[in-house]
């Protein structure tokens, strides 16, 4: 089944195509939509299965995941784009790299990882898409995926940012967050990707990631030829909505200098 993304596309120029982490949905770039759309064309689409986007009836899929955003790209008329994506949307991008080279201006990759998941990782994935199925709410994902996605710093001085997270995390379609599970699970390693990257690169993470490493993020970033990275303080997973305006100076800065070069 073929799957038609929702999307919310604001302002003009350079297209920057976010994708959002897991278990969220495009409403997690709030501040990016309001903060970005003055200089840029803001593309956020909602994955498969979350927000306003239907799951269909594929095999869980990073690659999957990777050909809808290549084809609501192709639909809304964006045919180059700096695609940026955070956890979840962070493996779609770099499944975009590898599948569909030719649509990317530049990349924007904020905790992620290109390793693939270790046993035990895996394992929780696996167990997690279980009781999802299986309970038929976002009981679990509440109980063991929360925590994680913001830094303490969120957790004690940000209770607005941290009472929005959890909104959306309940709000998750329990089928779509067992689906992305699996497809995250099952995802292959990125590494031979992001060497064959021929594109400027952004690599941000949160100092307080605990999900994604600002080790892994050094990692990434030395694998790819042309890579800045950049450390955003008193952030947790969700850097982009923990310190967006840290955030989005430096994806602005990172996507206008793309811009001047005409890459």
């Amino acid at each position: 089944m073929t799957v038609q993304l929702y999307a919310r596309d604001v302002g003009s120029g350079t297209p920057l195509v976010l994708l959002h982490a897991f278990p969220l949905s495009s409403a997690m770039w709030l501040a990016q939509r309001e903060g970005l759309a003055a200089r840029f064309r803001v593309v956020t689409p909602d994955l498969r299965g979350f927000g306003g986007s239907v799951l269909g009836d594929d095999d869980p899929s990073i690659d999957a995941m990777a050909d809808d955003v290549a084809r609501l790209c192709e639909r809304i008329g964006v045919r180059r784009a700096v695609v940026g994506g955070l956890s979840l949307g962070g493996y779609v991008a770099m499944a975009l790299c590898r599948r569909h080279p030719d649509l990317v201006l530049g990349l924007v990759l904020a905790g992620a990882r290109a390793g693939v998941d270790v046993a035990s990782v895996r394992e929780d994935r696996l167990r997690q898409a279980g009781r999802l199925d299986g309970d038929g709410t976002s009981t679990v994902l509440v109980d063991e995926v929360l925590p994680a996605l913001v830094g303490p710093t969120t957790f004690r001085q940000r209770a607005l940012v941290y009472g929005r997270v959890r909104g959306l995390v309940q709000a998750t379609p329990p089928r779509a967050a067992a689906w992305a599970q699996r497809a995250m699970a099952g995802r292959p390693e990125a590494f031979g990707a992001l060497r064959d990257l021929r594109v400027p690169a952004l690599v941000l993470v949160g100092d307080e990631d605990t999900l994604a490493t600002e080790a892994e993020a050094r990692v990434m970033a030395d694998a790819i030829p042309n890579a800045e990275l950049l450390v955003i303080p008193r952030a947790g997973h969700l850097c982009s909505v923990e310190q967006p305006d840290l955030f989005n100076q430096a994806v602005a800065d990172f996507a206008a200098a793309l811009a001047r070069t005409g890459r």
